[in-house]
């Protein structure tokens, strides 16, 4: 009974944007600037960077107000989440160049090599079909570009490996700190360094 609450008390969170926002901006404030701090140093001039799994938008606006130059896409599944994102972007008046839709990362609605940059913090244990997002997102970014997936949850490396594997990039995990708890990060090598 108690995990069936639990369950139903995690989907009205995440159904609620704002309920969620006050839990996560206490949560992951310090992985959301590191992370912002990265992206900010790596990002191309005028790229687009996607948040994947973006929640309600606080990393993606860490990432504007760090590089006005940058374009910045979230994709999250929930409408409630995106919903609080996109008030988010208008309230920061950064909505010209930050926006969010509601898609299943499994099945991004970018055309192929059109993304810069990838990042995602603390989405993948949401993922139902790890392989599926992997070659999603790795269908979107350009080859040179890197992708960055943090997250909570050790989620056994050779789903991520196996998957990049079949589109010629290499994918390595790497535990990190970034605020006040240890990640995994998988972090895509271009086909130069494989």
């Amino acid at each position: 009974m108690r995990k069936v609450l639990h369950r139903i008390g995690q989907r009205h969170l995440f159904a609620n944007g704002h309920a969620y926002d006050r839990h996560a901006g206490k949560t992951f404030r310090g992985l959301h600037r590191q992370v912002a701090e990265d992206v900010a140093a790596a990002a191309p001039e005028g790229g687009l960077v996607l948040d994947a799994g973006c929640g309600t938008g606080r990393l993606a606006a860490e990432i504007a107000a760090r590089r006005p130059d940058l374009r910045v896409r979230g994709v999250d599944l929930e409408p409630g989440m995106v919903e609080t994102a996109i008030e988010r972007a208008e309230g920061a008046g950064i909505a010209d160049r930050v926006q969010f839709t509601v898609a299943d990362l499994a099945d991004l609605p970018f055309p192929d090599d059109s993304v810069d940059l990838i990042v995602s913090t603390a989405s993948m244990h949401h993922w139902a079909d790890v392989p599926a997002v992997v070659s999603s997102l790795d269908r979107v970014l350009r080859r040179e570009g890197p992708m960055w997936i943090y997250d909570i949850r050790w989620v056994p490396a050779g789903q991520v490996r196996s998957t990049s594997a079949k589109h010629r990039r290499r994918m390595v995990r790497t535990v990190v700190r970034t605020g006040s708890f240890p990640l995994a990060l998988f972090q895509r090598l271009d086909s130069s360094a494989a």
